[in-house]
């Protein structure tokens, strides 16, 4: 019987689902000039995306004009480019909508490497690499409607890190970093780089997990970092040269992902598959607007690169982009990562033991498994 109670509540809940695309489509009907084909797609966007503007004429007449823009803009990147985009999440949203997402340009993108950082990284990278493979990449995350890409960026590398040093995957709090890292020219939703949100990490002392400071994606709340929640502790911070794009292949194929940062225009973002390239974007340290995590390169074809809009977007929340020598989009200007401190590790006379890397000098042969 309970079976059956849940077929005949399952068949209610369809023909509810059914009724409201049906009324969608009269008023649609009467408020568009739009091909038939054009409707039905937006349609069972609607319906896929669950958009809450049904009962709204006014709202739906002016979202169904912007997913057929978006759709035409797909549609024409799929006939002159190699890479393949398709209608997803954002495609009833306008450029200026969307670009809430974006961090706001900085103009400190990034530091010179050091002296004493410069004989990690030269020397020679493997042909490919891929850390997925490694077991050391952190499930992909939705920043939502937040400009706080630089903390998913941030925490992606810290977490690949903390794998490749200490064996386990950790989830890391990005709302801290939204909340508490203002001192250090970030911005919150609004924006701001790796390379600072480390430097707050290194002097505050400590980046707590996620599950003790959770995401809400929105600035306005008060810091509540708890030091007994703190996992990762930063030691350095490597910033490496601006727009050495072969520095940034030894890094990422010799020691660890590498937090970057690359401008996004208005196409990328209806990526799905392939490897992306654009005539359009710059290559600036003025104009770079989203902070992303390089997990491996594959030849001088392109990087693989982990984004932070879910794992429903692109290839499974990842991008290619390439080719690599040509700083697509700024995809060296500002490239950083963390050297982390053991947090198990006694402390002497109030001082942190420090543990380097040791794949530092032979990445392939690390391994780690999730906790």
């Amino acid at each position: 019987m309970r079976l059956v109670r849940l077929v005949l509540l399952l068949a209610v809940v369809c023909s509810v689902v059914l009724a409201s695309s049906s009324v969608e489509a009269r008023k649609l009907g009467r408020v568009t000039k739009h091909a038939p084909e054009v409707v039905d797609q937006f349609n069972a966007f609607v319906l896929k995306h669950k958009r809450s503007y049904l009962n709204d004429e006014a709202e739906l007449a002016y979202r169904l004009e912007v997913f057929a823009q978006n759709l035409k803009e797909i549609e024409d990147s799929n006939a002159r480019n190699a890479f393949y985009s398709e209608v997803n999440e954002f495609a009833d949203e306008t450029w200026e909508e969307f670009s809430v997402r974006l961090s706001e340009p900085q103009a400190d993108c990034s530091a010179t490497l050091s002296e004493r950082h410069e004989p990690m990284l030269r020397h020679h990278h493997p042909e490919s690499q891929d850390w997925r493979e490694k077991g050391v990449v952190s499930p992909v995350k939705n920043q939502g409607h937040c400009g706080s890409c630089w903390t998913f960026s941030t925490t992606g590398a810290l977490e690949a890190a903390y794998a490749l040093e200490f064996g386990s995957i950790l989830s890391l709090s990005e709302q801290q970093l939204v909340d508490c890292a203002q001192a250090f020219d970030n911005h919150g939703c609004s924006g701001g780089l790796p390379s600072h949100a480390f430097e707050y990490i290194r002097y505050n002392g400590g980046l707590d997990l996620e599950a003790a400071y959770p995401y809400e994606g929105r600035n306005g709340t008060e810091c509540h970092y708890k030091p007994d929640a703190a996992a990762v502790f930063v030691k350095d911070v490597v910033n490496i040269t601006e727009g050495d794009e072969k520095m940034l292949q030894h890094a990422v194929g010799n020691i660890k992902p590498v937090s970057i940062a690359f401008e996004v225009v208005s196409d990328f973002r209806f990526y799905k598959n392939g490897t992306y390239t654009s005539n359009e974007c710059r290559r600036s340290a003025t104009t770079v607007n989203h902070a992303v995590l390089a997990v491996g390169y594959h030849k001088d074809h392109y990087w693989i690169i982990k984004n932070s809009w879910g794992a429903q977007w692109g290839m499974d929340g990842y991008f290619r982009m390439g080719p690599i020598g040509r700083n697509m989009c700024g995809i060296a200007t500002c490239s950083s990562f963390p050297i982390l401190e053991d947090p198990h590790a006694p402390k002497n006379d109030g001082g942190a033991a420090v543990v380097v890397s040791t794949s530092f000098t032979d990445a392939s042969s690390s391994g780690v498994q999730t906790s």
